[in-house]
């Protein structure tokens, strides 16, 4: 999440742009700067938040995670290339992973996992 967010403020914010839907009330690049600073917020809280603390942080992540699946959707819908997704199945196939990152949020935060 630090290095995708990172990614969001330097070398590829012009395909992170390139997702930001037409209908997204919000600049562009307000959007993926604002986006960028995110997640580089929850990978940090991820990384240092204590133990007890991790299922909330895991939680904001997933919420993160559906909270942009729009544009992913719109990504498809509207047929733009960016990060070599340059066909319709290649964006459609990737609509499939964001439920998987939602997991692996809430897996990390230790959410999904038993409790001892």
């Amino acid at each position: 999440m630090v290095f995708a967010g990172t990614a969001h403020l330097t070398f590829a914010r012009a395909e992170f742009q390139a997702q930001v839907p037409d209908w997204f009330p919000v600049d562009e690049d307000l959007t993926v700067l604002g986006s960028g600073v995110v997640e580089i917020g929850l990978g940090a809280a991820l990384i240092a938040a204590p133990r007890a603390r991790r299922p909330v942080v895991g939680g904001l992540l997933a919420a993160f995670f559906v909270a942009i699946f729009p544009g992913n959707i719109a990504q498809y819908v509207e047929g733009t290339d960016a990060f070599g997704l340059d066909t319709d199945t290649k964006r459609l196939v990737r609509l499939f992973f964001q439920p998987v990152l939602v997991v692996l949020a809430l897996w990390t935060g230790e959410t999904l996992r038993r409790r001892s």
